[in-house]
């Protein structure tokens, strides 16, 4: 009889014990997908603002016109980005649009930043031409936004002569 008590007792200290374990076990688990959510959070917004940096430069700064030239270089060929350059010459004749370049956006109202790409300029002949409006004057001092779509993600740049 003692036997049978003392081979209960192991069985259930090995149950307790086995139910325990697979408790710590649990617990273990769910805060370390806790932790890992956290971290997925935290490196999310780190690649975001990584990838912003490369144009914090053209948030709400003054540049001379070569800048926005070399700017424009860069970045007309990027996927579902665009450049909008509004010359002094465009604003005294009553275009405030201005001239596109890489993928046309929504600059204004709701839908802003908003990307077609039907249509990609590439041309930079007329904007080095000074017989056109669009022309960008090298010394000339423009003032440059970011523009960004519904989902806070940059879409374009905007220059606007001063």
């Amino acid at each position: 009889m003692e036997e049978n008590t003392g081979v209960g007792i192991r069985v259930a200290a090995g149950i307790f014990l086995t139910i325990m374990l697979i408790t710590i076990v649990v617990i273990i688990t769910i805060s370390s997908q806790d932790a890992a959510k956290q971290g997925q959070t935290k490196m999310a917004s780190i690649t975001t603002q990584l990838s912003d940096t490369e144009f914090n430069t053209y948030n709400n700064t003054t540049l001379s016109g070569s800048q926005v030239l070399n700017a424009v270089r860069q970045y007309m060929n990027l996927e579902q980005f665009g450049i909008r350059v509004v010359t002094g010459k465009q604003k005294a004749a009553g275009n405030n649009v201005g001239t596109f370049y890489g993928n046309t956006f929504v600059y204004e109202g709701d839908d802003k930043g908003s990307i077609n790409s039907d249509y990609k300029n590439v041309d930079l002949t007329i904007p080095e031409n000074q017989r056109y409006p669009e022309y960008i004057n090298p010394s000339g001092k423009f003032r440059a936004t970011i523009v960004r779509d519904k989902n806070n993600m940059i879409r374009g740049i905007e220059f606007v002569q001063e």
